[in-house]
């Protein structure tokens, strides 16, 4: 295994995983978005914050990436993380170890909170969530509706780092050292996924 950071050249890779969720309640997107806009999403993405894949010998297994959580400026300290499996590769510490190597490339960009939003019930995902660490801090009832019903959606939260002091603003991805952050990314590609 082997975790890198997603380019654009990855859309349609990421877009095919995409799709094996687009017909559930996972994502609340009702359309697959076209390659353009799936590859302004990358580019949006990637100016500030990480976005990682997970490659099996050259196949791309699964992504996970970080956005601003909300957009006020007092905000700016926090992030949301989303990840997506191929199906064919789930159960296999994967989302442990991008989630890990999320987290820890966030905490040295000086971000301090992150958090996840799970469409419930989703063992899984609850599951991930809890294993490296989230709480859960409560539940959305009936926010959205798609497959024909109404989905809860719980959010988890986990601190990355204390919240003292007057923080500096959070560093863009590509501003931490190069070789950090490959360091980062090889120590969890290993088989535990977590430092």
């Amino acid at each position: 295994m082997k975790l890198r950071f997603a380019a654009e050249k990855d859309c349609r890779s990421l877009l095919a995983i995409y799709a094996q969720y687009i017909d559930t309640a996972v994502t609340f997107e009702c359309r697959l978005p076209s390659e353009e806009e799936f590859t302004g999403r990358i580019r949006a993405i990637t100016s500030n914050y990480p976005y990682l894949v997970c490659e099996d010998q050259g196949r791309i297994a699964g992504y996970a990436y970080a956005h601003r959580q909300m957009e006020r400026e007092a905000y700016q300290w926090n992030a949301e993380l989303s990840i997506y499996l191929d199906r064919a590769y789930t159960a296999r510490g994967i989302g442990r170890r991008l989630y890990g190597a999320l987290m820890e490339l966030l905490r040295l960009q000086g971000v301090k909170n992150v958090y996840g939003g799970v469409t419930l019930p989703n063992a899984g995902s609850e599951g991930l969530h809890r294993a490296l660490g989230f709480q859960l801090l409560g539940v959305y009832r009936h926010t959205g509706f798609k497959c024909g019903k109404w989905h809860d959606v719980g959010w988890f939260e986990k601190a990355l780092s204390p919240c003292t002091g007057n923080p500096q603003p959070v560093l863009p991805i590509h501003r931490l050292d190069e070789k950090q952050r490959a360091g980062i990314l090889r120590a969890f590609a290993q088989p535990d996924g977590q430092r």
